[in-house]
């Protein structure tokens, strides 16, 4: 039988194999340091692949570990899989809903099977029961495996499940065979291949949280170590903000979007949601309005594509309804000379730390202006790299209040010379808890990252491929600089909507397939494609219901504000 080659990019090397082996194979005869991590999937040829596929054709293939941002999700959905098979054994009455991703881990709950709605607590003695279930069935190393189902019989194993969201979901897809996994008998769809067996899954911890509990698996800086668990009070209340917001909407997940925006009522949905934002918006103004004695500078903050330029100048405008004058200053014009600027472990200018800025500078001038002095602004030039007091001067009237938005606007360090009762604190982001179905949620970093790739198309000059490659660096940053000092606002803000998938979908996918197989952007693209068809796109026409205030407008144009 002639042989097959196949390029590993991990190693550099050509291997001849017979047709039909897996990939599992070939790692058995690849000579390669792991640094003692567990292979969990590949690329073959750009598109991830799980360890038990079969080569047939000359593949250029590429190892992932949990280093790998697929290899994470690989080893979540897994592992998300794990936890439901046992959840499934040990209380047939109920059934597993992952709800949404907290800073350290995924919270699930357990709801009636019959009545989703209704959520039964957890007690210490049945998350036991469970955690010794999955430790066992990880040391028994029980294989997954992959199998295509008729959609009919897949439809039957979802209602058999307890999965009716799910079943309604694949219903409509139009596709007619479906890929399912199995694990000891009990099979589902996790839209994404898992790993080889379960024990591959050897680093995570099932606790308790609220009602439910946090399923944490490693953080991508520290692969070989568990976070420690952390209540986060504020966030925790803003996704019960926001899974009120999907009641009022009659809204939970993908399946349901669909079906209102199937009925015509996208126009109705996107005015519903405005007006949510709209009374939050309202409802931040009104406690700094409270403060007003108090309160001159009020900072926003938010990971990339948050909306908080948007939530800035939202705010700015029910402060004025409150007879309060906002005033804009501008945190890039605080930049440190360019050969002042810290740099990274590569050597190169790191614009993202907080010690790009001037803070002794930014103290002074705020000090200044709330004592009533006029102060001139520096103008930082990104041509020249330079910083100058070459802005205007100002004074802060009785009236007014300073806003400042930036990505370390919640760290304390930054306006750490400035009283705290003078300071309101704002947090901005896209927390949907917006589900696929009733076991797979909709990532919060998939959203802002589809947002930033419409905006960065439309108005920066950047391709989808750019906005990919990129992203990496992206929320490396967010991890180090901003999701550690957001429990330090006042209020939180959550800028995400239900109809903006949807909408997103319009822009986004037309993008998403102008990228080559041969870019390294290509697996992510298709991975994204993927997720974004089984969502309904809103119509040209439904998104003229936008209003031009709508955080939705910095993303794809039309807005009322200049950005």
């Amino acid at each position: 039988m002639e042989k097959i080659r196949v390029y590993c990019t991990n190693n550099r090397h050509y291997y001849d194999v017979d047709p039909g082996s897996t990939l599992k194979m070939l790692l058995g005869i690849m000579e390669h340091d792991w640094d003692n991590m567990t292979v969990l999937a590949a690329y073959v040829n750009h598109d991830l692949k799980e360890l038990g596929f079969q080569l047939y054709m000359a593949s250029t293939v590429h190892f992932v570990t949990y280093k790998d941002a697929d290899g994470r999700r690989c080893y979540k959905r897994s592992l998300n899989f794990l936890c439901q098979k046992v959840i499934h054994d040990l209380f047939p009455d109920r059934t597993l809903c992952f709800d949404y991703n907290l800073p350290n881990g995924q919270y699930g709950e357990l709801r009636m099977r019959e009545d989703f709605s209704k959520t039964i607590p957890m007690t210490e003695a049945e998350l036991k029961a469970v955690n010794d279930k999955m430790w066992y069935l990880v040391k028994k190393d029980v294989p997954f495996i992959k199998k295509k189902r008729t959609n009919s019989s897949a439809n039957a194993l979802f209602l058999s499940n307890g999965q009716k969201s799910k079943a309604r979901l694949n219903e409509s897809g139009g596709e007619y065979f479906v890929t399912l996994y199995y694990l000891d008998g009990y099979g589902d769809c996790f839209y994404g291949p898992m790993v080889f067996s379960t024990g591959d899954l050897d680093r995570w911890s099932i606790k308790r949280y609220s009602d439910g509990f946090c399923l944490q698996s490693p953080e991508p800086e520290s692969p070989y170590d568990l976070p420690p668990q952390r209540y986060q009070k504020k966030l925790a209340e803003i996704f019960e903000e926001y899974s009120n917001w999907c009641n009022v909407l009659g809204v939970r997940d993908i399946a349901t979007a669909n079906e209102v925006i199937g009925e015509g009522l996208g126009k109705m949905a996107i005015s519903l949601c405005e007006a949510l934002h709209e009374k939050k918006y309202a409802l931040i103004a009104d406690m700094i309005g409270e403060r007003r004695k108090d309160v001159k500078l009020v900072l926003v903050a938010g990971p990339s594509s948050s909306g908080k330029t948007t939530t800035s100048k939202r705010l700015a405008l029910q402060m004025k309804i409150l007879g309060l004058n906002p005033v804009v200053l501008g945190m890039d014009d605080y930049f440190v000379d360019r050969e002042l600027t810290p740099k990274d472990e590569k050597g190169e200018y790191n614009f993202e730390s907080i010690y790009a800025l001037n803070m002794d500078m930014l103290n002074d001038h705020l000090n200044k202006l709330f004592n009533g002095e006029e102060v001139t602004l520096p103008k930082f030039d990104f041509t020249t790299g330079k910083n100058s007091l070459t802005g205007p001067s100002i004074r802060l009237k009785e009236n007014d209040v300073l806003i400042m938005e930036g990505i370390h606007a919640l760290n304390p360090i930054l306006t750490e010379k400035i009283a705290d009762e003078k300071k309101f604190k704002v947090y901005a982001s896209a927390l949907t808890s917006l589900s696929i179905d009733e076991n797979n949620h909709i990532s919060t970093t998939d959203t802002r990252m589809l947002r930033r790739m419409v905006r960065d198309n439309a108005f920066r000059g950047y391709t989808a491929e750019d906005t990919i490659n990129r992203w990496p660096s992206v929320t490396a940053g967010e991890r180090k600089n901003i999701f550690p000092y957001q429990e330090n606002a006042d209020i939180m803000f959550n800028s995400s909507l239900l109809y903006e998938l949807p909408m997103l979908k319009y822009y986004a996918e037309p993008l998403l397939r102008r990228i080559s197989p041969m870019s390294p952007a290509y697996a992510e693209s298709l991975r994204l494609i993927n997720f974004l068809s089984r969502i309904v796109a809103l119509t040209p026409e439904e998104q003229t219901a936008i209003p031009p205030t709508s955080v939705m407008r910095e993303f794809i144009g039309g807005s009322a504000f200049n950005y």
